[in-house]
């Protein structure tokens, strides 16, 4: 199908490595950098609990963190392009994170900006776009990005999301809102930082380059879910089961479900109940619907990073022969309500997207 959509390669830049293949070997293996902050801390007169680049200053400013971070991850992803004397642009697509304290209203176009800039001695970045999303961020820019090669606005396209909690301000607000885990609040999460890049290409595009094709685009989905974490209302899971039933129509064979399921659940109580309500309204399209895997325990909560890192996680199994079954499923949602999900499988047979 001239259509289908590919995932040609991937980036990754977490606490638990500077590459993909280390952060995916470490989450692989159980190994969780869950620490103290070397500076702040929490109401309890604790160090916060989060995960960090090492290679980072703690007091770097949030603009300049996630520029380091995207760019090593970005440049991770177009290294088939870099070996390609046929490619000289690609799209770019990112998600930076949520406006929250910490974030002042130019951060994701000084992100982008600069992002672009490091980029330039390599590859040219001409078309694209910046969007401020939270955990579904990355996978919404997934999701346009699908929708961009489909209808021929973009030819190859990088796509990822970056973002950083490691800035005081933002870990106060968080403190504020009791949502930091700690011995005094066990349903809190760890927040964390890190980037997360796929590059995209329709298969005849991927063909005619000469690109290899790891991942196939089965399906994209974005939804809303009305009843949000920290306030009055009760989440029943309307927003993401909307979006994993939406999924579950693309199945390939209804007989085969989904075998693997990555999200973005990091300890918070909200998550948790919000996918327990979520899978009854998506019957049949999981396997085992309990054996879902959140990386948020190794890596810490990534934010926006998160989707694409994990489509990495499942880009390296399918790499490298230990994926367990053709089919993987990666969620995610923000705080604003927005829900997104797409469904990857290897490059063999149809896709849609």
């Amino acid at each position: 199908m001239s259509d289908e959509i590919v995932i040609i390669s991937a980036g990754a830049r977490t606490p638990l490595g500077f590459s993909l293949p280390a952060s995916a070997a470490a989450v692989r293996a159980g190994i969780s950098v869950i620490g103290d902050h070397p500076f702040m801390i929490d109401r309890f007169g604790q160090p916060m609990k989060v995960t960090r680049d090492t290679a980072l200053d703690p007091i770097a400013s949030g603009i300049d963190r996630e520029v380091d971070l995207a760019t090593s991850a970005a440049l991770e992803a177009l290294k088939p392009v870099l070996e390609n004397t046929k490619i000289s642009d690609v799209t770019l697509m990112i998600s930076t994170g949520e406006d929250r304290p910490g974030k002042p209203l130019s951060h994701a176009d000084s992100v982008y900006a600069g992002l672009c800039d490091r980029l330039a001695d390599h590859v040219g970045t001409s078309r694209g776009g910046v969007i401020a999303e939270g955990h579904s961020g990355g996978l919404v820019a997934l999701h346009h990005a699908a929708r961009a090669l489909v209808t021929q606005q973009a030819e190859l396209c990088l796509v990822g999301g970056v973002d950083s909690y490691l800035v005081p301000e933002t870990l106060e607000w968080l403190d504020e809102g009791e949502r930091l885990h700690s011995d005094g609040n066990k349903y809190g999460f760890c927040p964390g930082e890190g980037a997360g890049f796929c590059l995209m290409a329709r298969k005849d595009t991927a063909n005619r380059l000469g690109l290899h094709r790891v991942l196939r685009v089965v399906a994209t989905e974005i939804g809303k879910e009305e009843n949000l974490i920290g306030t009055e209302t009760i989440c029943l899971g309307e927003g993401l089961g909307s979006v994993l039933a939406a999924l579950g129509t693309f199945l390939p064979d209804p007989q085969q479900p989904v075998d693997r399921i990555l999200c973005d659940m990091n300890g918070e109580r909200y998550r948790g109940n919000e996918y327990g309500f979520a899978v009854l309204r998506s019957t049949g399209l999981f396997r085992d619907a309990a054996g879902f895997e959140t990386p948020a325990d190794c890596w810490g909560d990534l934010g926006a990073a998160t989707g694409p890192a994990c489509v990495g996680l499942i880009m390296q199994a399918h790499d490298r022969g230990y994926a367990g079954g053709p089919l993987s499923v990666v969620w995610g949602g923000s705080d604003n309500g927005s829900r997104a999900a797409v469904m990857l499988s290897s490059t063999t047979g149809g896709a849609h997207a």
